[in-house]
């Protein structure tokens, strides 16, 4: 744009004073190199003026002019250009749909792949007093409510930790390295890793469990789906790595959702497809937690003879309302039985995400079901029996 703002006629010039007669139609290419000033709205009066009379006889210079003021507009935007922090996942998921990856990762893997995505996306940019921020983790031991304070930094050492056993099932590096706990459960590692370390674990401990999550990911995609079948050792319990990368994120899911809250940030639910199968996964695992809580004394004794493998038996629906939902038939008086409609002696309906956070040991077992009927001793036991699934 010219300099000239006061003599906008180019060589020619204005009229000069006493010579009487209108100004001379001014150029073409002066009214052209104008039509940025005039989209920002910054030619004086008479400029305007020339450049608006000029724009109602020339199609091409009305084009560009129209044009100018569109993308004028987009630079001065009212609402806020933050990126809508679920924007990266939906990318990568049409990305996916789309165009498979070269090398494809198992289905039973995509959810851990998600997850952990979303988690790193939710720390990149979080300064040192976002990494420090406090966390209650909250699970249930027996029929009590426990928990154990630590920040940001500290639930992804204990998530590095626990995906730790996926590694070491698999051949890689224990993030522990040296480091020896007590015993080999997810919360003995959490807290040999916290004791080992001189300082409290800071922002540096996103590389290492953000490089594990990749090679985790990438080793179960080139070893291919037949890995799924191996066993991953938790200690108390084992299980096949397919329900344990399950299982990995489930705990990603629910400590970031931890962590959103401890920083005041929205985080949102899994995709339907990944939360139904994180509920599947849990209503699997119930008849053998019933069977342990029976053991101990913490669910009612079964009245009859067990159930043989197989044969139906007692149930409890387990009915899930929303996004991953579906109907799940829980044997309840042996971890052998089959889930069985006719055997049904209660019904319990629960939303989908709410369930989970019932299994993480987040909601308090008789806060959590929106509709009961039925045995309520057989719908105590069920929902005590998925809080005790959660753990540190």
């Amino acid at each position: 744009m010219s300099g000239r703002r006061t003599e906008p006629y180019g060589d020619r010039g204005p009229l000069a004073p006493g010579t009487g007669g209108p100004p001379p139609e001014p150029e073409h290419h002066v009214l052209k190199s104008l039509l940025g000033a005039w989209a920002l709205a910054a030619c004086a009066p008479a400029e305007a003026e020339a450049v608006e009379e000029h724009l109602g006889d020339c199609g091409t210079c009305a084009d560009e002019a129209l044009r100018l003021r569109e993308a004028v507009g987009l630079l001065h935007r009212p609402e806020s250009l933050d990126l809508d922090p679920a924007l990266r996942t939906r990318v990568l998921e049409t990305c996916l749909e789309r165009r498979p990856p070269r090398i494809p990762v198992p289905e039973w893997a995509t959810a851990y792949d998600a997850e952990t995505a979303r988690l790193d996306a939710l720390l990149q940019d979080f300064g040192d007093s976002e990494w420090h921020a406090p966390v209650r983790l909250r699970w249930y031991e027996g029929d009590e409510a426990s928990t154990r304070r630590t920040t940001v930094a500290g639930v992804i050492a204990h998530l590095l930790t626990v995906d730790g056993l996926v590694a070491v099932a698999l051949g890689l590096e224990d993030p522990l390295g040296d480091v020896r706990p007590a015993r080999p459960t997810p919360s003995d590692r959490t807290e040999a890793y916290w004791h080992a370390a001189r300082f409290p674990p800071t922002r540096a401990v996103r590389g290492p469990w953000r490089e594990q999550s990749h090679r985790l990911v990438r080793t179960v995609a080139f070893t291919g789906s037949d890995t799924g079948r191996m066993t991953v050792p938790y200690g108390d319990f084992a299980l096949p790595l397919h329900d344990a990368m399950l299982d990995r994120a489930f705990e990603c899911w629910v400590h970031a959702e931890d962590i959103a809250e401890a920083v005041d940030y929205p985080y949102d639910p899994p995709s339907g497809r990944h939360l139904h199968d994180m509920v599947d996964l849990a209503a699997r695992l119930l008849p053998v937690v019933l069977e342990n809580r029976r053991h101990h004394g913490l669910a009612a004794p079964v009245e009859r003879r067990l159930v043989a493998a197989g044969e139906p038996g007692r149930s409890l629906r387990l009915e899930i309302e929303g996004s991953g939902g579906g109907e799940w038939l829980i044997p309840l008086d042996s971890p052998a039985a089959k889930g069985s409609a006719e055997h049904e002696v209660a019904h319990v309906a629960l939303d989908g995400a709410e369930f989970c956070r019932l299994a993480a040991g987040h909601v308090p077992p008789p806060e959590a079901a929106a509709g009961q009927e039925g045995d309520r001793e057989a719908i105590r036991d069920v929902l005590f029996a998925a809080a005790s699934l959660s753990r540190m």
